[in-house]
């Protein structure tokens, strides 16, 4: 047998630039010395060893959610497998949904929701709001509803849903299983999982845990668990029926082979978040956020979402008549080896504020990158009040 010739490839060394670039998009963010050292490690994924780093991430997981679940676990996979996961095991067919919609990460829990059978409502808020409470009491009154879903922050347009404590508590009053993804938000912000009643709450590694992409988390509430435990349906999708991960990852035994390097690197993760605490550590995003959004407005730029829905961990800014937000990125790239976001289908762009982003370093260089990359792409910008602006906000925070 003729076997085909090997295609000509280069080394990595020859595609990625000389110098690292700053990722100060809505993901994957910066990751610490420690995390992209236990990334490299391999380790048996069955062992003894396995089994004591599984129970602190489980542990360091409930600090991080807030919660007392016994049902905290690790998914291999996108945060979006991880939502899927959520929604393939709470929804089965016939199972009516309320999905909120903000943009396009809420939308997709709406589709993951009808792809498996549930008879989905949405209910699309109106562009630049967040949702109302009293919008989703009134869609919960026309009854039967069996699982809300609604996205804490929209990363897709940087809206925040400020109401989520009473648009839950409207959920579990109506008899609703609360699914809120918190992949842009978790760690950067409050979230409290049991307080609020959120039944399954998803993240990803790559923004505010500091992590790598592609190994993410989900915490099933006691009830979400008692209810998927009763489903008559059967799972579709193997890989993520939560019951057969529950006997990895709370009974050390065999479910699939574990990304155990990506779990390690999660691990530092979590334990440099407990190491600062979770009060410290919304004090800097706050900080950090606030300074970047207030040098950007004094520079002469505007912010896309109104103070009142605004999110924090990515902030959106609007692009001036006449400039391309792909030149502005582009030569942020090329020259200031600094990488921010686009939006999708929108002349938008957006910067993360999610853990490692959120350094005072860190957001001098990306605002002065900006400013002299919008005057490239033909924009007018006051870049010398906007980094007056950054300092003198971080200089008040303390």
């Amino acid at each position: 047998m003729k076997y085909p010739v090997p295609p000509t490839v280069v080394s990595l060394d020859d595609i990625l630039p000389d110098e690292p670039l700053l990722m100060m998009g809505a993901g994957p963010v910066p990751i610490p010395h420690k995390v992209a050292y236990a990334n490299s490690l391999v380790i048996n994924h069955l062992g003894d060893t396995m089994n004591r780093v599984v129970e602190q991430v489980k542990a360091m997981s409930r600090y991080v959610f807030q919660t007392e679940s016994g049902h905290v676990m690790g998914v291999a996979g996108p945060a979006s497998a991880a939502m899927e996961m959520a929604i393939a095991n709470l929804v089965e067919p016939g199972t009516k949904v309320l999905s909120i919609c903000n943009g396009l990460f809420s939308r997709r829990l709406a589709e993951m929701a009808a792809r498996v059978g549930g008879e989905v409502v949405r209910l699309d808020v109106p562009e630049k709001q967040s949702a109302r409470p009293e919008m989703v009491e009134a869609m919960l009154k026309t009854g039967g509803f069996g699982v809300l879903t609604v996205v804490q922050g929209e990363t897709s347009n940087t809206v925040w849903n400020r109401d989520l404590i009473e648009i839950c508590r409207l959920g579990k009053q109506y008899g609703c299983l609360n699914v809120v993804d918190a992949v842009c938000t978790l760690s950067t912000m409050e979230m409290e999982m049991d307080e609020w009643g959120v039944d399954a709450l998803i993240t990803g590694g790559q923004k505010g845990l500091s992590s790598i992409p592609g190994v993410s988390l989900i915490a099933f509430s006691e009830d979400s668990w008692a209810r998927l435990e009763k489903r008559n349906a059967p799972m579709a999708h193997w890989c993520l029926d939560a019951r057969l991960a529950d006997q990895f990852w709370n009974k050390h035994a065999y479910h699939y082979t574990a990304p155990v390097s990506g779990i390690l690197a999660l691990h530092e993760a979590l334990r440099l978040i407990c190491d600062e605490t979770l009060p410290s550590r919304f004090r800097r995003h706050a900080a950090c956020s606030m300074a970047l959004q207030g040098g950007i407005e004094a520079m002469g730029l505007d912010l896309l979402i109104p103070s009142a829905s605004r999110l924090p961990s990515v902030v959106g800014i609007t692009v001036p008549d006449g400039v391309s937000a792909d030149k502005v990125r582009h030569v942020m790239s090329q020259v200031h080896k600094v990488e921010i976001s686009g939006a999708f289908g929108l002349n938008i762009l957006r910067i993360g504020q999610m853990g490692e982003q959120s350094r005072t370093h860190n957001i001098f260089r990306t605002l002065h990158a900006l400013g002299t990359a919008m005057r490239a792409a033909g924009g007018k910008v006051d870049l010398p009040a906007g980094m007056a602006e950054l300092e003198r906000v971080l200089a008040s925070r303390g």
